[in-house]
């Protein structure tokens, strides 16, 4: 069991980390930077990721030596009970093209329980924070509040990428976003899902969606989000087991308090289950690389 003590120290880290490259971040944000690609053109990187993630790490295996932490540009280090999850610039397409809707997020989890984090939206300089004590916004406790009716309500949702076409169809694909877009009274696709996340948990939308988050996107911001009020309902997609954390499932369902969505959840979890038939078919490989 973590102490609250212990949590409340660990988000203390978890917020100075998250400020940690503020100034060159922002200074580097609008310019005219160099833009490099990881998985395909959707999968943008740039110095500026690697740069801060290198600065956010060391900065925290000096203040917590006891740690593991896994980012998404420099994969793991460290040895340790607690594990950290670093995502340096979180909507990196956003910062690169001078959009202003992008973040820093630091999680933290011990024996697979996330007990502290911090979000960091430098541009609005709002610093989105949790423990197991509560959430907070620039130290002001955070209150999740949504409207009832998914026809009045605001969706945040990144959904579809070319991703979602290649995974499910062009038509099935088209229809869900159409379903969506019929239903909720607004839907925006900004980017960046551990703010969007955050957003829901300020009370600022009703609801978000995703289908193809990392551990180090949301780790943080799960927290927030359950810390604030809100509720968090994990999808597996056919790539994790049902039984694994919440913040290590790849798709989500994220609600702000008194949100009552049936459409969003049936098209979210038919999304999910679709995904699972089609994992379940695939043919599996044996030990030696082969067919089973």
């Amino acid at each position: 069991m973590t102490s609250l003590e212990k949590a409340k120290r660990l988000r203390d880290v978890a917020e100075r980390a998250a400020k940690l490259m503020c100034e060159p971040l922002l200074a580097a944000f609008r310019s005219n930077m160099a833009v490099d690609y990881k998985v395909d053109l959707h999968d943008v990187v740039t110095k500026h990721d690697k740069d801060a993630e290198m600065a956010i790490r060391a900065f925290i295996l000096r203040e917590v030596p006891d740690s593991v932490v896994v980012g998404e540009e420099g994969g793991v280090s460290g040895e340790g009970r607690v594990k950290w999850y670093v995502d340096p610039i979180d909507g990196t397409s956003n910062f690169a093209r001078g959009f202003a809707f992008w973040c820093v997020s630091v999680g933290v989890a011990i024996d697979g329980e996330v007990v502290a984090g911090a979000v960091y939206d430098p541009v609005t300089g709002s610093l989105f924070s949790a423990d197991l004590t509560g959430a907070w916004l620039n130290g002001v406790p955070l209150r999740s509040r949504a409207i009832s009716d998914e026809r009045h309500a605001t969706l945040i949702t990144g959904y579809p990428v070319a991703r979602d076409f290649r995974l499910d169809g062009h038509e099935q694909t088209l229809a869900n976003f159409g379903e969506l877009v019929e239903t909720f009274s607004t839907l925006r696709r900004p980017g960046s899902g551990a703010l969007s996340l955050c957003h829901v948990a300020a009370g600022w939308v009703d609801a978000s969606a995703g289908f193809g988050s990392n551990p180090w996107d949301v780790a943080a911001a799960v927290l927030i989000l359950k810390q604030a009020g809100g509720s968090y309902h994990p999808l597996t997609l056919g790539k994790v087991d049902a039984d694994v954390p919440d913040f290590m499932c790849p798709g989500y369902v994220a609600l702000g308090e008194g949100a009552d969505y049936p459409t969003l959840m049936r098209i979210a979890r038919g999304i999910s289950e679709g995904r699972e038939a089609a994992s379940a078919r695939r043919p599996k490989l044996s030990a030696a690389g082969g067919a089973a």
